[in-house]
């Protein structure tokens, strides 16, 4: 039913899809990028939807209670108490060492604001988890959603290894380009 709402989206606003085998980033941490607009939701839950992508996300555990909770767990919604932050880091290494079958998907920005770095939480769960961290993307000007076939191997060297993300969503089109900063190190 999950594909078949993406494929309908992906129809209805004539966008694509260019992907690898899920097989190989799963498991890993997905960068989503550049995150603008409420927008951005939907077109990526449903690519990932499309490509068959085991995907779980982090979310403010207010979205996963009430009337239209169900409607997040059931689309990969995890709940998290943005009271106690600290603990979300190892809490996503965790489950990615106890889930070897899922991605985990993280706005690196943090908000639809611009910033004028990236938050690192990405990196230190890659790393702590001993995944590969996947590109996904979303190119407004080609109406394109997609993630990028080389993966990012995290070392310990943040610098280094983030200049060819950095490098990558350069060319990647934004929604609002005045909100996304873009800036990885």
């Amino acid at each position: 039913m999950k594909k078949a709402f993406g494929r309908l989206l992906f129809w209805v606003l004539g966008w694509k899809i260019k992907s690898p085998d899920p097989t190989s980033f799963t498991p890993s941490v997905m960068i989503a990028a550049p995150h603008t607009s409420n927008w951005d939701f939907p077109i990526a839950i449903g690519a990932f939807w499309v490509m068959g992508v085991p995907l779980r996300y982090f979310i403010k555990d207010s979205y996963t209670k009430g009337l239209f909770g169900w409607f997040f767990r059931w689309s990969g919604a995890i709940g998290v108490d943005r009271n106690h932050p600290g603990g979300l880091v190892e809490f996503a290494i965790q489950t990615l060492k106890e889930r070897r079958d899922l991605v985990v998907l993280v706005p690196a920005e943090g908000t639809r604001r611009r910033v004028e770095r990236w938050k690192t939480g990405f990196y230190r769960i890659a790393l702590g988890a001993k995944v590969p961290i996947a590109l996904g993307y979303l190119d407004y000007a080609k109406k394109e959603a997609g993630i990028r076939e080389a993966l990012v191997f995290p070392t310990g060297d943040y610098e280094s290894d983030m200049q060819p993300v950095e490098l990558f969503y350069a060319s990647v089109a934004a929604k609002h380009p005045a909100l996304y900063g873009g800036k990885v190190v």
